[in-house]
């Protein structure tokens, strides 16, 4: 089972506003262009802006539909130093972009942020 990585889908408005981007999205998706063999190692899932977002919903509960986020492939043993994730549902996640990149950098054994 892969690690399952969900960010918002580009281009999106929010009401009156956009198109938007996520910037916490963002800074994830640059990993993934820094270090492509993650798209390999994990699934990644793009999410459209409207809540209730179902996918994060029915993994996490209601009250973690925020992106990005990484829920940690069950059974995986978490490298020395990878930070504690949070829980939901029996699931352990990661749920903003700073704790999400340095789990990539950790877990993947890729180059730490600075």
């Amino acid at each position: 089972m892969k690690d399952q990585l969900y960010l918002l889908r580009p281009g999106f408005m929010n009401g009156p506003h956009g198109p938007l981007y996520c910037s916490d999205s963002v800074g994830v998706e640059g990993v993934l262009s820094f270090f492509p063999q993650l798209r390999t190692l994990l699934d990644v899932h793009y999410l459209e802006f409207p809540r209730p977002r179902a996918a994060l919903v029915a993994a996490l509960g209601e009250e973690h539909q925020s992106v990005p986020v990484l829920i940690v492939a069950r059974g995986r043993d978490l490298k020395r130093g990878v930070p504690e994730p949070r829980g939901a549902k029996g699931e352990r996640f990661f749920g903003d972009g700073k704790s999400i990149q340095e789990y990539l950098a950790l877990q993947y054994d890729l180059p730490v942020p600075s």
